[in-house]
């Protein structure tokens, strides 16, 4: 059967097909159907031609057949997207392990930021402790915590003059927390000692208070050599930057070169000196005493002169400087300026009794410390020369063992580089 294509958007060739197909004979019946097919074919194409400015539904996503694909029935259910990892604060980040989602994080408080001069000498002090941190951070550099970890942690931590009492509360306490929180990574081991050091350090972060008696006496010990002159001269610039007046006493009278160096710092920071050549230093710390109170000085600060504790002799004088300062606050010139003008107690003097020690001498430091806090009660420390080959863990130590405030601790011989102790920083100086 032959088949034709009738073209049925031309209006001839579709009268033609309808006159011979359907037998019509009537032109007028076949223009009439002409006219109705073309209608319908205008309706749809006006339709067809609106649907582009209505908003098209989006189109459905194709489903690739369960035959190409393998895929059950159940697996084509969409699923929601999985939450991201939490993200938890740690103490550093640097693109360290510390504090980040592939270990356990560990709960320590972030210090604010320090500010540039602090800062400065912040990096002075892990500079001054790199070695030790070097020591220290290199034992948590495999992938597992074992016990061979804890045996290298205990060597290093004894190597860095921490003493035996502190390392074995240090690692067990680690033991312990590390079974409690059920760290695995050895990073994570050291953000738990981190945290324990801070800790341990923290009752020895405590202020040198300035103002609640005038004058504030502080007397100042230590061994020969361990910086005393030096750490006065520093402590006496800092007082006096922040409007402090200050009242020196040369109370080691026995050494010449140690009242010339103590003249030298009063006549730097500008500052008034009590001296004298060969007298009792326990009337010189006197005289310095009653002056201080006299001339209205916000401070006063008596050097004395360096021993050992073993010279039985010498931390006997030591106890007859406090005796005496103490009867200079209950003589009759104190009591009488102080009458009637509370605001200028003077209190019972010697208010602060600070030891200097320095840095490198490891153990023999907190050998130093009980012996001194024995004769003299002490209040304070301040620990000198940690930019030479000190190890810093005696602090740890001393902590432990005997735990007298550290006020100050010093990295070098410039003024700026005796500063405040804070146990978070030294903490992470410490461990790297």
């Amino acid at each position: 059967m032959h088949q034709s294509i009738v073209r049925l958007d031309n209006p001839c060739a579709l009268a033609d097909f309808l006159r011979i197909t359907l037998g019509l004979s009537s032109q007028e019946r076949v223009s009439a159907l002409v006219d109705r097919v073309f209608h319908r074919m205008d309706d749809h194409t006006k339709q067809t031609m609106f649907s582009f400015f209505k908003k098209k539904p989006p189109p459905a996503p194709a489903v690739a057949p369960l035959a190409e694909t393998g895929a059950s029935p159940a697996s084509l259910t969409p699923t929601p997207p999985s939450p991201a990892p939490p993200r938890f604060p740690g103490p550093g980040n640097g693109g360290s392990l510390i504090g980040s989602a592939l270990v356990i994080p560990i709960d320590i408080p972030e210090p604010p930021a320090a500010p540039p001069e602090r800062q400065k000498w912040v990096d002075k002090l892990k500079a001054s402790l790199g070695k030790t941190a070097g020591s220290i951070s290199g034992v948590f550099g495999g992938s597992v915590i074992d016990e061979a970890l804890y045996e290298s942690l205990e060597d290093a931590l004894l190597m860095a003059d921490t003493g035996v009492p502190a390392t074995q509360y240090l690692l067990t306490e680690l033991r312990r927390k590390v079974k409690d929180s059920g760290v695995t990574h050895p990073i994570a081991l050291k953000n738990i000692l981190i945290a324990l050091l801070t800790e341990l350090l923290q009752p020895l972060q405590k202020p040198l208070v300035i103002g609640e008696h005038r004058p504030t006496v502080i007397m100042v010990a230590g061994v020969n050599g361990a910086g005393k002159t030096t750490s006065i001269g520093k402590l006496t610039r800092h007082l006096s930057e922040h409007g402090a007046s200050v009242l020196l006493a040369a109370a080691d009278t026995f050494r010449a070169a140690a009242r010339e160096q103590l003249s030298i710092w009063a006549d730097r920071n500008l500052v008034e000196i009590i001296s004298q050549e060969g007298g009792d230093p326990a009337a010189v710390s006197f005289d310095a005493v009653s002056a201080g109170k006299a001339r209205g000085k916000d401070v006063v600060l008596i050097d004395t002169a360096g021993r050992l504790p073993t010279q039985l002799h010498l931390m006997e004088e030591l106890k007859k400087i406090k005796r005496v300062i103490q009867k200079a606050g209950d003589s009759p010139v104190a009591a009488g300026l102080t009458q009637g003008n509370p605001s200028h107690s003077i209190g019972m003097p010697p208010h602060e009794i600070l030891l200097v020690i320095d840095g490198n001498t490891g153990q023999n430091a907190l050998t130093q410390v009980r012996a001194f806090d024995d004769a003299l009660t002490l209040t304070g420390l301040i620990i000198t020369k940690l930019d030479g080959t000190a190890k810093g863990g005696v602090i740890a130590a001393i902590a432990r063992e005997r735990p007298v405030p550290v006020y100050f601790i010093g990295v070098g011989e410039k003024l700026e580089e005796l500063e405040t102790f804070n146990a978070r920083e030294f903490a992470q100086a410490l461990l790297g």
